[in-house]
């Protein structure tokens, strides 16, 4: 995106800092799952899981 130079970091940082915070809820909603079980799903992000 070449017309957002000027934001180029805040964007990613935005970007980066969402995303994690979405993974973060799934992770956690697998983790402690009660309201609708995905095994698939939750072996892969398990499996997938961020060491830090």
């Amino acid at each position: 995106m070449p017309q957002m130079m000027p934001l180029n970091w805040l964007i990613l940082f935005s970007f980066f800092s969402f995303i994690m915070i979405l993974f973060n809820m799934i992770n956690y909603y697998h983790t402690h799952n009660k309201f609708y079980p995905l095994p698939p799903f939750k072996m892969i992000i398990k499996s997938t899981s961020w060491k830090w």
